[in-house]
């Protein structure tokens, strides 16, 4: 047998031992009876579920990326790697993240999987050519889990990432909204019609922030229950802003006070800490920027000042 042939079937051999790896663990932590019947229980929720979405929705969205966001969804149903703590866990930051489908979790659950095959299948090809380690066989099999499990924890981060610049965004569009909210409730407007209007008002300034005072306000309006959509409000956005808002809103609600100079008064905190803040961000400004200015402009200045007088020493040293 030739050394390709002999490298080709090292390279099966570990990505058999891959899958085989991820039976057994899957076996071990979802068997018995216990497991059985929990995995029976989630393949009843998701029939319930995929019969609740109804055939017409799916066959009207029959571009491929429909086609292929359905299709990862199916794979992340099906997969039995994550349980349902990790998968709310999940569900809670991808609405952090403004994806509020129910597929949601299950698409990001196939995508990590994904990856992290990906990334293994690249490791066992292209680890031969690893200089030093790259010729023994276990510690490619060592490299390939850990890309593996590094696979799968990528896409998790980019959801982190994109709910942390979200806030960052909201966090920045709260002091305006407040006021707005001010405004609305001095003019006799009840809180669900002033915070629908302040969506509506926000909707090209900060479309995230819009988009969840819509939510709590069609919740206001179909529930009824105002804590729970002012306390689901709290855990969408998660920041501490929104918390002591919600806080003010739930308390003036439940003692009948009025909530006008309550919202006064915190819009003008946040406003003074939102001018404290980017007063902060100047003054780091000089700092930062000493780097740069070594790096690319002083270079540019001396070149441009001293370069003549360089210019005029070489050719008086190449004369004598």
């Amino acid at each position: 047998m030739s050394p390709d042939n002999v490298e080709t079937l090292i390279n099966l051999l570990m990505l058999l031992a891959l899958f085989a790896a991820l039976a057994i663990w899957w076996a071990t932590k979802h068997g018995g009876r216990r497991g059985r019947i929990a995995e029976r229980t989630r393949q009843a929720a998701l029939i319930q579920r995929a019969d609740s979405v109804g055939t017409e929705e799916l066959e009207k969205d029959s571009s491929f990326r429909q086609r292929l966001l359905r299709r990862l969804a199916i794979l992340g149903d099906r997969l039995p790697l994550f349980d349902a703590k990790y998968r709310l866990k999940l569900q809670k930051e991808m609405l952090r993240s403004g994806y509020r489908s129910r597929a949601a979790v299950s698409i990001l659950l196939a995508i990590k999987f994904a990856v992290g095959l990906i990334c293994a299948a690249l490791t066992v090809m292209l680890g031969s050519h690893i200089p030093v380690i790259g010729a023994y066989p276990a510690v490619r099999g060592m490299l390939m889990l850990f890309v593996f499990i590094v696979g799968m924890i990528i896409p998790e981060y980019v959801v982190a990432f994109r709910a942390s610049q979200r806030r960052k965004a909201m966090a920045a569009c709260l002091p305006d909204a407040l006021d707005l909210l001010v405004i609305c409730t001095n003019a006799g407007n009840s809180l669900g019609v002033s915070i629908r209007r302040v969506a509506d008002e926000l909707a090209t300034i900060c479309p995230p922030l819009a988009s969840e005072f819509a939510l709590t306000a069609d919740e206001l309006k179909l529930s009824g229950d105002s804590t729970r959509a002012l306390h689901d409000l709290a855990e969408r956005i998660n920041l501490p802003s929104i918390r002591a808002l919600i806080a003010t809103l739930t308390q003036s609600m439940r003692y009948g006070t009025p909530i006008t100079q309550a919202l006064r008064t915190l819009s003008r905190t946040e406003r003074l800490a939102h001018i404290v803040s980017l007063e902060e961000k100047a003054a780091k400004l000089a700092p930062k920027m000493v780097v740069p200015m070594m790096l690319f402009i002083l270079p540019a200045v001396v070149a441009i000042a001293a370069g003549p007088a360089v210019i005029q020493l070489m050719d008086a040293i190449a004369k004598q």
